[in-house]
């Protein structure tokens, strides 16, 4: 099994499926990775060789950032636009979405369900 980036890839899948599994990696990317070292797309991981596994890795830890570094950035970026309060940055910290969908029928997860019930009768007092 090849690890990679700390994220181990499944064997009997082709590499540009199992590339995506690193967080960062999309199809497109993992097309261009493999365009780069002239490896076929079809190829499976276990029939990789070393030296192809050890040029995949050298590109990845090169050229871009994943996995932890990622993610690590893309809160950062977040935090910043709440400590700034810009539009974004407030939407983010009330949980709603921030690129200009409907928030009056939908966005359930971000503003919860309601609780009130229309027409209920109460209960007459005793």
């Amino acid at each position: 099994m090849a690890r990679i980036e700390g994220v181990d890839l499944p064997k009997s899948k082709r590499i540009t499926i199992s590339l995506t599994y690193i967080y960062g990696i999309g199809m497109s990317r993992a097309r261009e990775i493999l365009s780069k070292i002239n490896i076929h797309e079809n190829t499976k991981v276990k029939d990789l060789t070393d030296e192809q596994i050890i040029s995949i890795r050298n590109i990845l830890s090169n050229d871009y950032q994943l996995e932890g570094n990622l993610r690590r950035t893309e809160t950062m970026n977040i935090k910043r636009l709440m400590e700034i309060s810009c539009y974004r940055g407030r939407r983010h910290r009330l949980n709603l979405p921030l690129r200009g969908q409907r928030t009056r029928t939908n966005a359930r997860t971000g503003r919860g369900t309601k609780k009130t019930i229309a027409g209920k009768k109460k209960a007459p007092r005793k």
